[in-house]
């Protein structure tokens, strides 16, 4: 068991993850962040190499045959994925990882990594009604596509049931100390199983 956790953060389009990991990392500076590599377009107001390293489809497809990624999966006709290196440069710096990526990338995860060294949430919006608001108010696609999302986020749902921690994001902030809370109180199961360890080895 080690004392440097993945962290996975899940949800359905709109539910908040990403704005979620950041104010996680922001709070806790024992947390990195992994910034994924994908073959969608760029965003309005998203940063190269910040939000994510864009490449090509034919880069991101060479790249994951060569086993560059630990986790990837394709979304709306794109693709993401994880690099390996980004656990090993978090861990020999004595940090959790965080993971913002879907319920395929989540179950990659947890067939290449023991079941007590990760950390997995899967965050819920309050309602269907509430989720179709927050995309229509993010501004970023038109009628079509968020119907598209919305259907996707009914099927994403019926994943929650794989993760450990369940969260309906009433607020932001809340769901943020939330996380965080659950964060420290599996950091002390952990303290308090290496000390168990330690004396039962006397």
């Amino acid at each position: 068991m080690n004392k440097e956790k993945i962290i996975i953060i899940s949800s359905p389009s709109g539910a908040g993850k990403t704005t979620i990991c950041n104010k996680i990392i922001n709070k806790n500076k024992k947390i990195k962040l992994s910034i994924s590599y994908t073959s969608r377009p760029i965003r309005k107001n998203e940063k190269k190499d910040t939000d994510y390293f864009f490449v090509e489809k034919r880069k991101f497809i060479d790249l994951k045959n060569k086993n560059f990624f630990i986790e990837s999966a394709k979304v709306f006709d794109y693709f993401y994925g994880s690099p390996c290196k980004n656990i090993n440069n978090a861990f020999n710096k004595g940090k959790h990882i965080l993971f913002d990526i879907d319920w395929q990338g989540a179950n990659q995860l947890r067939k290449k990594f023991l079941k007590d060294d990760i950390i997995d949430f899967f965050i819920l919006p309050p309602s269907k009604k509430e989720l179709k608001k927050r995309l229509i108010v993010r501004g970023r696609e038109n009628q079509v596509e968020i119907n598209k999302r919305l259907s996707l986020a009914v099927q994403e749902m019926n994943h929650y049931v794989e993760y450990k921690y369940i969260l309906v994001n009433d607020s932001i902030n809340q769901t943020v100390e939330n996380v965080l809370k659950i964060i420290q109180y599996e950091e002390l199961l952990l303290k308090i199983y290496k000390k168990v360890k330690s004396v039962k080895m006397l």
